[in-house]
């Protein structure tokens, strides 16, 4: 076995992969461009992500592609007695086993941290799931948009920008939650490495997203009885946006007194901070906030986009262009650092990966490595986990483990590489 992300902070671990979609992927993905050896366990018919996005071949879409890189893919079908003990057998070489489907549906597998920890007392048992197990929402499905909804990001968005709720345009959740994840999963495992000692973690999306948003928004409720109503107000205005400039937009955020007096003199009203008590001072402007962005917003429109960033720079003034997806793709500082790394696939040809944005001074984490084709893995996992090759070919034959070769002989619900997609 070879590991590309041999200098990782990570290198010499091994992860246990059994998540799907976005949130448990993007959570072993940071753990394998740490350096772990991370090997993902796939159904036959393979994580449905593959089906996502643009693709060259049928199961080799752009998501999956970007948030599996260097992962190892085995398929096992978890429902047969053969797989359950492939992977008892696996998590023994294992250091962490991180999962994103109920906890119920683990303990039908057989696979609760009791069994698992029975077969390694180490394990680092991580689940990334919808709920706090000890509520009443505990055996409830949970997705991104769901969860979005149960912490008022539409109505918070609705309340800013009028109209209909709507969702934040990115799996804001799924990327949250799987950064608290990692956080806690390295810390168990500097844990374990410290005692000996293996442990379960629950990352629950509800609650941590809660966290999230109430950190902001608790307002007045921080105290007993509440001082006021929740919601922090310069974030909630609705004249908090960017402001229109005579040929676009742009992005300020002026935020000390010293900022706010030199904006004031740009805009034509350095008198406002003496003469207005609305706007002396953080306190008083926070309260006003609607007003002084709206005297913002009516500035703004006398000059070029471009012209206000030159402005603001001299006055040392926070400010950005309003980036596209487009434009964000050809933002002359990532590309300048090379946060966009080419990579040529062994099947799916030239690609552009996302690069990883913390840097280190020596064991730096990297953005190499391929997303693996289903199966690819299977025999050469199985075999590293001391499996004769007998024992392979039993457990192909009877459909509890599938290599590249055996998924194609039945069929799956997508082509494989190498085969048109449909």
């Amino acid at each position: 076995m070879t590991n590309p992300a041999s200098t990782g902070a990570l290198t010499g671990l091994r992860v246990l992969d059994l998540t799907t979609v976005m949130m448990g992927p993007a959570t072993t993905q940071a753990l394998r461009d740490m350096g772990a050896d991370v090997i993902k366990v796939e159904s036959p018919e393979g994580d449905i992500i593959r089906r996502i996005g643009p693709e060259r071949h049928a199961g080799m879409g752009c998501i999956f592609l970007q948030n599996n890189r260097g992962k190892r893919s085995l398929v096992l079908n978890l429902k047969q007695p053969g797989a359950r003990e492939c992977v008892l057998r696996l998590v023994k070489e294992c250091d962490a086993l991180v999962y994103n489907i109920r906890p119920q549906a683990m303990e039908r597998l057989g696979l609760s941290y009791e069994a698992v920890a029975a077969a390694n007392p180490r394990i680092v048992y991580a689940g990334v799931f919808g709920y706090d197990q000890s509520g009443p929402y505990a055996a409830r499905p949970a997705y991104d948009d769901l969860i979005q909804s149960l912490v008022a990001l539409p109505r918070l968005i609705q309340h800013v920008g009028g109209g209909r709720p709507h969702y934040v345009p990115l799996a804001v959740a799924d990327r949250y939650v799987a950064a608290v994840a990692v956080g806690a999963i390295n810390a168990a495992l500097l844990h374990c490495a410290r005692t000996g000692i293996g442990q379960r973690l629950d990352i629950p999306m509800f609650e941590t997203m809660a966290q999230l948003v109430l950190s902001d928004h608790m307002g007045g409720h921080s105290f007993a009885p509440p001082l006021g109503p929740p919601g922090y107000p310069r974030t909630l205005s609705p004249e908090r946006a960017p402001y229109p400039t005579s040929d676009g937009h742009i992005s300020v955020l002026a935020y000390t007194d010293a900022q706010w007096r030199r904006l004031f003199e740009l805009i034509g009203r350095p008198e406002l901070p003496d003469a207005d008590p609305r706007f002396a001072d953080m306190s008083t402007r926070t309260q006003h906030i609607d007003e002084m962005y709206g005297i913002l917003s009516t500035s703004m429109r006398k000059h070029t986009t471009a012209k206000w960033l030159e402005l603001l720079q001299a006055a040392d003034i926070p400010a950005t262009p309003v980036n596209t997806l487009e434009t964000l793709l050809e933002d002359p500082h990532l590309r300048a650092i090379g946060f966009f790394e080419p990579a040529e696939h062994p099947s799916e040809g030239d690609l552009l990966h996302i690069g990883t944005p913390t840097h280190w001074s020596r064991t730096p984490a990297r953005a190499d490595g391929f997303a693996p084709r289903l199966g690819e893995h299977t025999v050469e996992v199985l075999r590293e986990a001391d499996y004769t090759n007998v024992e392979i070919e039993e457990l192909l034959n009877a459909g509890a483990a599938f290599d590249e070769l055996t998924l194609q002989r039945s069929e799956p619900a997508y082509t494989h590489p190498g085969r048109e997609a449909t």
